[in-house]
């Protein structure tokens, strides 16, 4: 379903390139804005025999953050691809007289559409960052089947679509971000003020090594941290959330133990979720997180891209033996 966005303001005069074999397309929401999405098919013959992988990013990203490395990655093991660029987002359009691009639900609504319309079959859900509370929002409403609920934005029926599983990678915890804040501020007061200044004052913006500090590995080259800061600088045009409203919304609600299939994945050297954030994910679904070694919070980017989409390719082969008749 390839559609003409609608014409907003603000958006990056060029969006970011893509690789060989993605397209980028707009899909159409319910409340008529248009939501980007880089779609790489897998050319392999037995891909419809594999879930089809989707992935939401968190705040300051969009689509094309799954689009370096992740989408060739695990189309080229079969699998076919959608990352998706949430509203205010990446080249995605922005809510009309909106300060925020939405709230937890409607972001999760906004996704079981695209699910529901672009996608063929019942696909892996991933989520890094706050993009993980989205899909977690998104898995309280599937309730393990399809559950028909008035949309937030157009007041229509809704229906969260069934997935094969869901991939948390470095996940804001189902209670939110407070809970890594306060420890932060008990435990490491600088850090804690690092972290505030780079992400509620966009301080990564014009500072590389805080962007560097907050989002990727030390080994990091400078000259690629100095890239990714480019494009976060115009991924997003309004701020994913208001947090007052959504810290008070949380937290998120909880799911039947084995429910749905679910990894939960952190990272060692993470500057934001730390490891009791990681460990409260896991315990709320009720299993063991993955702690993935000498990578940063964005795993997906970082140097070390490798290491995290192994792991995820041995659940996911792991996942694909269970389905199979």
């Amino acid at each position: 379903m390839t559609k003409t966005p609608l014409a907003v303001l603000g958006k990056p005069p060029l969006p970011p390139r893509l690789k060989e074999g993605q397209t980028r397309h707009f899909h159409r929401l319910p409340s008529g804005l248009a939501m980007e999405a880089i779609v790489q098919k897998s050319s392999n013959s037995d891909s419809s025999l594999k879930p089809p992988l989707v992935f939401v990013h968190g705040s300051f990203h969009a689509a094309w953050c799954w689009a370096e490395h992740w989408l060739p990655f695990f189309s080229g093991e079969g699998f076919d691809c959608h990352a998706i660029s949430l509203l205010g987002q990446g080249e995605s359009d922005v809510p009309a007289g909106a300060n925020v691009a939405g709230s937890l639900e409607t972001h999760a609504s906004d996704v079981a559409d695209y699910v529901q319309k672009e996608v063929r079959s019942p696909p892996v859900l991933f989520g890094h960052s706050f993009g993980g509370l989205i899909v977690q929002s998104y898995i309280s409403s599937m309730s393990g089947q399809q559950m028909f609920r008035p949309s937030p934005s157009s007041g229509s029926m809704f229906t969260h679509p069934t997935l094969s599983g869901a991939v948390l990678i470095c996940s804001v915890p189902p209670s939110g971000n407070s809970g890594l804040v306060w420890r932060y501020l008990m435990t490491k007061p600088i850090a804690a003020l690092k972290v505030t200044l780079s992400l509620a004052a966009k301080a990564f913006a014009n500072s590389l090594p805080l962007c560097k500090e907050t989002f990727f590995s030390a080994t990091m080259d400078d000259d690629l941290v100095q890239r990714y800061q480019e494009l976060m600088k115009n991924s997003s045009r309004i701020p994913l959330f208001d947090l007052r409203k959504l810290n008070a919304s949380l937290p998120v609600a909880s799911i039947p133990r084995d429910s749905i299939e679910i990894l939960v994945m952190g990272a060692s050297d993470d500057f934001i979720v730390d490891a009791a954030g990681l460990r409260e994910t896991a315990e709320f679904y009720g299993v063991q997180p993955v702690c993935v070694d000498g990578v940063a919070h964005d795993m997906m980017l970082d140097c070390s891209w490798e290491k995290g989409a192994l792991v995820i390719l041995q659940w996911l082969k792991a996942l694909n033996k269970e389905h199979l008749p």
